[in-house]
């Protein structure tokens, strides 16, 4: 089995609330075994990897807020469930024998390196799949942002953006619109223009300012990470220039 070439660097951003499977809450140890399974396989194929997770599984900053929390006290809080969500996949990839590194925009001495950037391209050199968390350290910024902007920051080929039963960019929500029609690819701008909101619109101008692709899919399907990273088509690409095309 051979990747695409072009991909010598990608970011993966898994979502949180993916990593719930059968569980009303947290983790749910098949699903992460089955995740760290398919990044583990990627990697020993050369592709260097970082990865970001969010934390919709435990909680999200901003719904912390809307039940009376302080924003930015809330978002703090998010930041440390994505630290959980990184160690729990961590540890899988480790008991599967792939090296990886933990870096947190928080510093957390004793459980994970400080993100310097230059570090993590040493550690991704290496082979080292690197492991983003606790976001930016800044509140207001979702994990989509701050996938798009450490995968800018490593000179990643592509971003991959995991959903949660979600197979790529609709044209309206699927699951309140079950005729809505699902992109194969699509422009930036269209993205923005429709107000799509299979991910922060900061996220997609980041990538769009800076020509990175994104391609979204359904983490949910087993074997999707490895079959995006050989250039099949799957999901939605987001990308520049490309024409709007239905699946």
């Amino acid at each position: 089995m051979e990747t695409d070439p072009g991909y010598k660097r990608i970011l993966l951003k898994l979502s949180g609330e993916a990593l719930l499977g059968g569980e009303d809450y947290g983790i749910d140890p098949v699903i992460i075994h089955r995740v760290a399974t398919e990044i583990a396989e990627v990697a020993r194929l050369g592709v260097e990897m970082a990865i970001v997770i969010g934390a919709g599984n435990i909680f999200r900053g901003a719904g912390l807020a809307q039940s009376g929390i302080d924003r930015v006290t809330g978002d703090h809080m998010g930041m440390l469930a994505t630290i959980m969500n990184c160690l729990a996949l961590q540890d899988a990839l480790e008991s599967l024998g792939c090296d990886t590194r933990l870096m947190t925009a928080i510093r957390m001495d004793g459980v994970a390196e400080a993100y310097i950037r230059r570090r993590a391209l040493r550690h991704l050199e290496k082979g080292r799949v690197v492991i983003f968390a606790a976001g930016t350290s800044n509140p207001y910024f979702s994990t989509d942002t701050v996938a798009a902007q450490r995968a800018l920051e490593i000179g990643c080929d592509m971003l991959l953006m995991a959903k949660n039963g979600v197979d790529g960019v609709y044209e309206a929500d699927p699951r309140t619109h079950p005729d809505a029609r699902m992109f194969a690819c699509l422009d930036y701008d269209e993205v923005l223009r429709r107000s799509l909101t299979v991910a922060d619109a900061s996220a997609f101008s980041l990538c769009r300012d800076n020509l990175l692709p994104i391609v979204v899919f359904n983490m949910s399907v087993a074997g999707t990470i490895g079959r995006v990273v050989r250039g099949e088509s799957v999901g939605t690409l987001v990308a520049d220039n490309v024409p709007t095309l239905y699946a």
